[in-house]
């Protein structure tokens, strides 16, 4: 059986869970990150020298990197429809996944340890404002990607880039910013991902 190492209400994590739920995965999760057992215990550093969940282990070995993971189960179960066999239609996937992990997440860390975790080394008001500006003018980039296709990220077809922006999609709309932009297809976006079970148990769950 997989075996995922992390905490479940990580947002990596609940890309990798979200995944197993399409594609209809059994797994065992163990607990690991803060409050739960140390990533940084000689034994999880040996299987993921960074020290961040997930990390997963099948008959195959291990394997960290949540996006890259979630390519790698789509992949290995032949789920051509969230990971396309076609180069381009994947690069295609594989593009917006690449951002999510890149561009947004980068512009979203100092407003959500500010304004979510309360954490108290990210309590500066100019810092928050900006990550906020940025964060907003990402979002604002996957609005005109949605208008343009009506439905999802990489065209009219759920995929695997939609697990991973669907989260942060979801962790935006939690986020008490200061100013909120009018999206209404990332509005609509959320409406539709709200109808598939896996985004209701392990993105629009109550946890950013």
């Amino acid at each position: 059986m997989l075996r995922i190492l992390g905490k479940a209400s990580s947002i990596n994590v609940r890309k990798v869970l979200w995944t197993c739920r399409e594609i209809g995965l059994d797994y065992a999760r163990e607990d690991w990150g803060s409050g739960f057992a140390s990533t940084r215990a000689p034994e999880f550093l040996a299987i993921n020298p960074n020290g961040l969940v997930p990390v997963i282990e099948d008959a195959n070995g291990t394997l960290w990197e949540s996006n890259t993971i979630c390519r790698y189960l789509a992949a290995e179960h032949g789920r051509s429809d969230l990971l396309p066999a076609v180069p381009r239609e994947r690069a295609l996937v594989e593009q917006w996944m690449d951002w999510q992990a890149t561009e947004l997440n980068g512009s979203w860390r100092y407003a959500f340890m500010a304004l979510v975790r309360r954490d108290p080394g990210f309590q500066d008001p100019g810092q928050i404002a900006a990550s906020e500006r940025v964060w907003n003018a990402n979002i604002a980039i996957l609005e005109r990607r949605l208008a343009a296709t009506g439905a999802y990220a990489a065209g009219t077809a759920f995929t695997l880039a939609d697990i991973v922006l669907g989260l942060s999609v979801n962790r935006w709309l939690m986020t008490p910013l200061a100013n909120r932009p009018d999206v209404p297809a990332v509005a609509a976006y959320h409406a539709r991902l709200s109808q598939r079970a896996g985004y209701l148990e392990h993105g629009c769950n109550g946890i950013p």
